[in-house]
């Protein structure tokens, strides 16, 4: 009976007859559907909050990463659809959950998200399909708490039904690595179910990497951001260094990644943003310390990380100081809030806490970023500003926190009293400008 689930899967797979479910239409789960789609799979993404699902359906897309154009067309020919009910379940061959698994206040993880996701596709599991979960989340997820929770109904994972786990490694906003050609890592709970859940993705992604387990495929996507958490956090020491040594940090860095070998670049800013950068490494902390194991060398890093923000902070008042000018009472104009260049998503980026900080000080701050209409940190909000020639002007600093390529910073070099760059925007430009 299971050879004959797989084995009928696996042809649906190849024939394209299998029908695609995504659970879940955000920044991991939209790019993921519409990829399927694409290929010529029938794809219910499902999405439960009206307004998304609503705006979908329109063909109005809200990722940078999914033109609206393509999605309409997806729409119009019947690729892909939207639902906000779980009806559809019951008719999927494979389903993937792409949820949102954010931190508590406490640090510990939230999978309530996959919890429900989980007790809603368990009401409409059948034989022969595949779950696959792509949720973010500590290493044994997958085995502990997902697994159960669609065994409760009876059908047990391995026999009656295919369960794995495969990461989004997607880096949004980056023309050169996209869901097509970024290695696909998947780890099943069984054999079959890692083969099977092989053969789905190898049908969107040059390249399948299979590992042993979903408890390794879990491991692989926390080692990654933890890594460059790590990073990230010794070249924003390393700015400090520079900062007490007169030195600039981008020229140090720049220097040595000239060296072919044992070195790669990671460049300093003003924090750590993202959903994922800053939240994965507190997720593989919170998952030893149950093992009674501090992760000490992680753990620091998150805290220099942290306090990057009022670093930033810090140097923003030199710059004011040096002009005979407090932070209190005084105009900042940020340019750039999203958590990186050429994105909207503003989650977690340390340019709201930047901006909080100084507000908390007394500063008058105001920002600049097409991509994101309206920010708030801490209860506070800031509508977007026209970049005018009178807003750069009327500053008493400019700082740019998020180096969008849609700005000119020659005019804004050129217009501005101070500027203090965190994002090495004006590398090549002249003017009174302070770099981090």
């Amino acid at each position: 009976m299971v050879y004959t689930c797989a084995v009928t899967l696996d042809q649906k797979i190849t024939k394209k007859t299998a029908r695609i479910g995504v659970v879940g239409m955000g920044y991991v789960g939209l790019p993921l559907a519409v990829a399927f789609a694409r290929r010529g799979y029938h794809v219910t993404g499902i999405e439960v909050d009206p307004r998304r699902a609503a705006n979908l359906r329109r063909g109005r897309s809200y990722i940078e990463d999914v033109p609206s154009a393509e999605l309409k067309r997806l729409l119009r020919e019947g690729f892909l659809e939207v639902r906000s009910d779980d009806a559809a379940l019951a008719r999927l061959d494979a389903v993937l959950i792409c949820v949102q698994t954010p931190l508590r206040k406490t640090k510990e993880p939230d999978i309530s998200n996959i919890l429900s996701a989980c007790g809603r596709i368990a009401r409409h599991l059948k034989r022969g399909q595949l779950v696959v979960l792509e949720s973010t989340t500590y290493p044994g997820t997958t085995e502990e708490a997902v697994r159960p929770a669609l065994e409760a109904g009876g059908l047990k994972a391995g026999r009656d039904f295919w369960l794995a786990f495969s990461p989004e490694r997607v880096d949004p906003g980056n023309a050169r690595w996209n869901i097509e050609n970024t290695p696909k890592v998947v780890g099943g709970v069984s054999a079959a179910s890692t083969k099977l859940a092989a053969a789905l993705y190898a049908q969107v992604v040059s390249r399948v990497v299979p590992v042993t387990s979903a408890t390794a495929a879990e491991l692989v996507k926390l080692l990654e951001n933890t890594f460059r958490a790590v990073n990230i956090a010794l070249v924003n020491e390393l700015a400090q260094i520079c900062d007490r040594l007169g030195l600039n940090v981008w020229e140090v860095v720049e220097a040595a990644a000239t060296k072919q070998f044992g070195f790669m670049p990671f460049w300093p800013g003003p924090g750590i943003g993202g959903h994922c950068i800053p939240k994965d490494p507190q997720l593989l902390t919170w998952k030893m310390k149950t093992l009674n194991f501090e992760p000490r060398f992680i753990t620091l890093a998150s805290t220099v990380n942290g306090l990057m923000p009022a670093y930033t902070v810090s140097r923003v008042a030199r710059v004011l100081n040096a002009e005979g000018k407090a932070v209190k009472g005084s105009r900042v104009l940020v340019l750039g809030v999203a958590y990186k260049p050429g994105v909207g998503d503003h989650r977690e980026s340390p340019a709201l806490d930047v901006m909080h900080l100084l507000a908390e000080d007394g500063a008058k701050v105001s920002y600049y970023d097409s991509f994101v209409p309206v920010a708030r940190a801490a209860g506070r909000s800031w509508r977007r500003r026209p970049l005018s020639d009178a807003a750069i002007k009327e500053a008493d600093v400019v700082v740019i926190l998020t180096a969008h390529r849609d700005v000119d910073y020659k005019r804004v070099c050129r217009l501005a009293r101070r500027v203090f760059d965190a994002s090495n925007a004006t590398v090549e430009l002249a003017g009174r400008i302070e770099r981090l």
